[in-house]
């Protein structure tokens, strides 16, 4: 593990005015959002897709980073090349998903666990062989209050295994992007949404230093403090940046390169005015960047609706909303710019 490529290339995954396109969704879930356009979930249409992302006209100029799934690092575009070349060229790190989904929790089964600690060092082997020179791996925090969720042993055993996977990575030598996504599914408000987002952070940053992860040569991806979707809790940009700096300067490490936000649930506009809002308080020790699949994607997605004769208006919508959320990474963005 040479730390010095790790930190240079965490720095490449933050890089200030751009930020990560997650298009790393299973052939499962990639399938729902393909069915809401009426494209068939085949092989060929989720190669399209990706290539349609892929090719757009410098999208390194806004893209740090691609995460992929495991079928798209392994394909190529229509003329032969293959997407991790296509990625280099525009200077965009090739970047993969290696968890395996999540699982009901054993000890507790409304909460989950996330699967594919099993042969993880063969597979990153394999992974920086073909080209990755990053990964992903999403731990899904639940909130229940009316049953006490979530349980602390569900948020340690799901901070020990981001752990075991961050040190994984970095042994391959990739850098690991960890990501404790707190749901915005439920009920409860921004204040409960703080409080169990601390408490995660709080055992992740324990766990990493525990298993002898280099936290420069790691990248944080995680939620934004928000109101659950049924809370009905009225949030601000200024109010959702405000509480979630608030526990960005309580709990991270001031050497962790930087964090890229996750939509989760978002709609594009509200990820890139809460974006541009936290980029709005300039001295912090990290960069704050995102990490988003929906927010990128949707619009691009329903312009192209799987027609041919769609492409440039489909890569037009997509690098619309990749300059948005360039223009956020430094507090520039303005709402005026939409279309």
């Amino acid at each position: 593990m040479n730390i010095e490529e790790l930190k240079s290339i965490a720095k490449q995954m933050v890089a200030p005015g751009k930020g990560i396109l997650a298009a790393d969704e299973s052939t499962g879930t990639i399938g729902k959002r393909f069915d809401k356009i009426s494209v068939e979930n085949t092989e060929p249409n989720r190669r399209a897709w990706r290539e349609l992302l892929f090719t757009s006209e410098n999208i390194g100029d806004y893209i740090s980073g691609v995460i992929l799934f495991d079928e798209t690092l392994r394909q190529s575009t229509e003329d032969g090349r293959s997407f991790v070349s296509v990625l280099n060229e525009a200077g965009v790190l090739p970047g993969i998903k290696v968890d395996q989904g999540t699982a009901a929790d054993p000890s507790s089964p409304n909460e989950k666990v996330t699967n594919g600690l099993e042969g993880l060092p063969d597979r990153l082997k394999e992974y920086a062989q073909l080209g990755a020179k990053f990964a992903k791996w999403r731990a899904v925090i639940t909130i229940d209050e009316a049953n006490n969720l979530p349980t602390d042993e569900n948020l340690r055993q799901n901070a020990r295994d981001l752990a075991r996977y961050a040190k994984d990575c970095q042994e391959a030598g990739i850098v690991p992007m960890v990501e404790p996504e707190v749901l915005m599914d439920g009920k409860h408000t921004m204040e409960k949404c703080e409080e169990v987002s601390e408490k995660i952070l709080t055992y992740l940053f324990e766990e990493l230093k525990k298993a002898g992860v280099a936290i420069e040569g790691t990248i944080l991806k995680t939620n934004m403090v928000i109101p659950a979707k049924e809370s009905g809790q009225a949030s601000s940009p200024e109010k959702i940046a405000e509480a979630t700096l608030r526990l960005f300067k309580k709990v991270l490490p001031a050497n962790l390169p930087g964090q890229a936000f996750l939509s989760g649930g978002q709609s594009e506009v509200e990820a890139t005015e809460n974006l541009n809002q936290m980029n709005k308080e300039t001295d912090l020790p990290w960069e704050l960047s995102f990490s988003y699949g929906r927010a990128l994607q949707q619009s691009a997605l329903v312009a192209w609706s799987g027609k041919k004769e769609n492409l440039e208006k489909a890569q037009k919508a997509f690098l619309h909303r990749a300059k948005m959320n360039s223009l956020a990474r430094t507090g520039n963005y303005d709402s005026s710019l939409e279309k």
